[in-house]
């Protein structure tokens, strides 16, 4: 109703301001402790949330059993106490879980028994628009009972066959799929305390513990775990959720208890208990095959693990961002010839590096500067190396030379008016040795070639 008019009818009313960008954060709030309940959470704006909870009621059942009844007693309690104002139902849909939830809180559909359950509600709890539920009410179609009465060709032609789908779905005849929130782990264990509880070593053997128990539940799937989620329920509502990465299949308990204990070290916003957790869960997010290779006697597979587990535990701490693998790229391009990538993603290299004899030098520094430096020659014409060059103010005159190595840019790339590169090895008077190129040629017409330094060898 218009605000005067509100004024009007109750004289002390206090007066709010909407903020909808409020309101959505914090049912993102909410949605994300009723992970609790159930990993599959939706919202449903603008006020409220779907939970699918197949599979989930029997972990809130006692010994009469009752379990739906008690976990929408569970849920409604917890968020009472939390401040706000809850209504929910449970339904075999999502639409007719919705209309109970308006209309007839508090109430557990049986299967099947939906149009019995709907029925005597009245039509608006089909969630139409305003223009279709005053048309209804017109006709004299007053409950739900009275709308599924009539047939449904009268009601497509009249209200359209997406008010036919709704209608059928609310009374328990079909069903639209709702998209979680969140990736629906593969596996998951969890762990709920009588008492909240705030001790860091306490924590750390929970973490553990749940490893163990998630590292049991893969062994028997021939699954490894690649990314690790550990979710932490404060009592307060608050949900806080740490994840570490693995460069390979994981499963060992041990090894995972302490990637997290990196990672929570590593936190720049600590781990704040609050008034304590009172519920963890550690899922197994991503999840690839794992089987165990038997080896030779004179093999060590433990220095690839233990690679594996440093570039896992440097990644927790630094970020998988700054952990990185070089690989050869199929290019004569120097600046090209390697990729750097994040070193737990890196796949198994289809190019090799540069082979070479035992003591023999590397052909191309290991390291290139990111932009080649102009530097000022003296060479011999037409094709020779450079006799003398000065580079950041420093003349050098060169000793020994090695050279050249022509190489064209890739014209398929549509680089045809680059022009040609002649390489050099070549060592100063001091023992240093640099890695020279000459950009073009000199008996082109237009334009006079030009020296630069690429990189240095060690």
């Amino acid at each position: 109703m218009p605000l005067a008019s509100a004024r009007a009818i109750v004289g002390e009313i206090e007066i709010v301001e909407a903020d909808p960008a409020a309101d959505r954060r914090k049912l993102v709030e909410i949605a994300d402790w009723c992970d609790r309940f159930s990993p599959f959470v939706t919202l449903d704006p603008p006020h409220g949330l779907v939970l699918d909870i197949t599979g989930v009621s029997h972990l809130f059942a006692d010994a009469s059993g009752n379990g739906e009844e008690k976990l929408l007693a569970a849920l409604c309690n917890a968020l009472r106490k939390g401040g706000f104002t809850a209504c929910a139902a449970i339904a075999g849909t999502a639409v007719a879980a919705r209309a109970l939830a308006r209309f007839a809180p508090g109430t557990v559909a049986a299967p099947g028994d939906e149009a019995a359950t709907l029925a005597p509600l009245p039509a608006a709890a089909l969630d139409l628009d305003v223009k279709d539920t005053t048309a209804l009410r017109r006709a004299g179609l007053k409950t739900v009972g009275q709308v599924a009465e009539r047939s449904r060709a009268e009601l497509t032609a009249r209200f359209g066959k997406e008010m036919v789908f709704k209608l059928d779905r609310a009374l328990g005849k079909g069903e639209k799929p709702i998209s979680p929130r969140r990736i629906l782990p593969a596996f998951s264990a969890e762990r709920r305390f009588a008492e909240p509880v705030v001790s860091e070593d306490m924590i750390a053997e929970t973490l553990h513990g749940l490893a163990g128990s998630l590292a049991a539940i893969m062994e028997e799937r021939g699954k490894g775990a690649r990314r690790l989620e550990a979710s932490f329920f404060r009592s307060d509502g608050v949900v806080r959720r740490i994840a570490v990465e693995t460069g390979r299949p994981l499963r060992e308990p041990g090894t995972i208890a302490k990637l997290f204990r990196t990672r929570l070290d590593a936190l720049a916003d600590p781990l704040d208990p609050g008034f304590g957790f009172d519920m963890v869960r550690l899922d197994a997010v991503h999840s690839e095959r794992l089987v165990p290779e038997s080896v030779g006697l004179e093999a060590r597979p433990d220095d690839d693990k233990e690679i594996a587990f440093l570039i896992d535990r440097l990644a927790a701490r630094f970020g998988s961002h700054r952990m990185l693998s070089f690989l050869a790229q199929d290019t004569h391009i120097p600046e090209a010839a390697g990729v750097a990538v994040p070193a737990q993603h890196a796949p198994d290299p289809t190019v090799e590096w540069e082979r070479r004899e035992p003591g023999e030098p590397p052909r191309r520094p290991l390291r290139l500067f990111a932009k080649p430096e102009p530097i000022e020659a003296v060479a011999q014409v037409p094709d020779g190396p450079p006799v003398t060059f000065q580079w950041r103010r420093l003349r050098h005159r060169v000793r020994k030379a090695e050279g050249p190595e022509r190489i064209a840019m890739e014209w398929w790339q549509g680089e045809d008016h680059k022009p040609t590169r002649d390489y050099f090895r070549v060592e100063d008077e001091t023992g240093r040795r640099f890695w020279l190129f000459r950009e073009g040629l000199y008996h082109h017409e237009t334009m006079m070639p030009k020296w630069f330094v690429h990189g240095l060898f060690a």
